[in-house]
């Protein structure tokens, strides 16, 4: 009886690897499917243009050119704007939620945290409607007019209220719950002794948050803004709205432009041949653009965690 128990218990323990082992793998099978479809796909795009496709400003469907630096350079500065956003006010935001009261701190957090279940159409329809005709009538005027800034490169003194600002306040809006989230249950882990040892040596908040709770938590700090670089870099319906869909390199904040996400989502529809094609190359690229992106933060920290043992 003894055995046969034994028997079982190593055919479960088998089943069981089995499955894990599978569980591992699937991922990296459905990655590597990407990576093929992707590239099968955009296989026509690259014979034809090179990889001067990727820094070409071309974009002209009648005559069939086609670059995709301009998406490229209006996905990167819009989660730059973001990111720029975001993370600083995310910071501030879970700080602030950490060492509130409770009958303050509890109700805040929630309804922060509902901004994340908000679907991305919605945060478009709001910024279209709610959003673009404010930064027009009166933040664009603002920055451009009164505060002279027209004239400061890369700011412009043509203005509507759609380009890349609005499509990164939009974004920065939609990432700040995620990046909140995870900051707050970082602060949450710094130990207790040390904030209280510092406050009783007589330092102030600021110093405490700065000195303290940062140092302590500065690889989730930093995992958390890469959360929302992540979601930042493939957001399609909320910038379609508001960034005016134009295949032009960046030259304003004020100006109008397109994503990578936005250029597929206005395009695949009617795509085929060459144009289909170069709609699965941009796709390769946004998610080349992504994996470097996680993998450049992973070394950035493993570096980091490195130098803290060395210390």
């Amino acid at each position: 009886m003894f055995y046969q128990f034994g028997k079982k218990e190593n055919i479960r323990d088998r089943m069981f690897m089995i499955l894990t082992l599978l569980c591992t793998f699937i991922p990296l099978v459905i990655a590597a499917g990407f990576f093929i479809l992707l590239g099968g796909n955009s296989s026509e795009a690259f014979r034809t243009f090179g990889f001067k496709f990727i820094l070409s400003t071309q974009w002209d469907p009648v005559q069939q050119l086609y670059g995709a630096l301009p998406a490229i350079s209006g996905t990167l500065v819009t989660t730059v704007i973001a990111v720029g956003i975001a993370a600083p006010l995310g910071f501030i935001t879970a700080l602030f939620l950490v060492n509130a009261p409770k009958w303050l701190g509890y109700p805040l957090s929630q309804a922060l945290d509902l901004l994340a279940a908000i679907p991305s159409i919605i945060y478009g329809m709001w910024g279209l409607f709610v959003l673009a005709p404010v930064m027009q009538d009166y933040i664009q005027p603002f920055l451009a007019d009164t505060l002279c800034l027209g004239k400061v490169p890369f700011f412009g003194e043509d203005y509507n209220g759609f380009g890349f600002l609005t499509a990164g306040l939009i974004l920065a809006l939609m990432i700040l719950p995620y990046i909140c989230a995870v900051m707050r249950d970082v602060f949450r882990m710094t130990p207790a002794p040390l904030q209280e040892a510092a406050y009783g040596i007589g330092c102030t908040s600021w110093e405490v948050a700065s000195h303290i709770i940062l140092r302590y938590g500065i690889r989730g700090i930093f995992g958390a803004v890469f959360i929302g670089l992540g979601r930042a870099l493939g957001e399609t319906m909320a910038v379609l709205f508001v960034i005016g869909g134009v295949a032009e390199l960046p030259v304003s904040l004020f100006g109008s432009g397109t994503t990578i996400a936005a250029t597929l989502a206005n395009n695949f529809n009617e795509a085929d041949g060459l144009l289909r094609s170069v709609l699965f190359a941009l796709g390769l690229i946004l998610m080349l653009l992504s994996l470097s992106v996680q993998a450049v933060a992973q070394l950035y920290l493993k570096n980091m965690d490195r130098k803290r043992g060395e210390k």
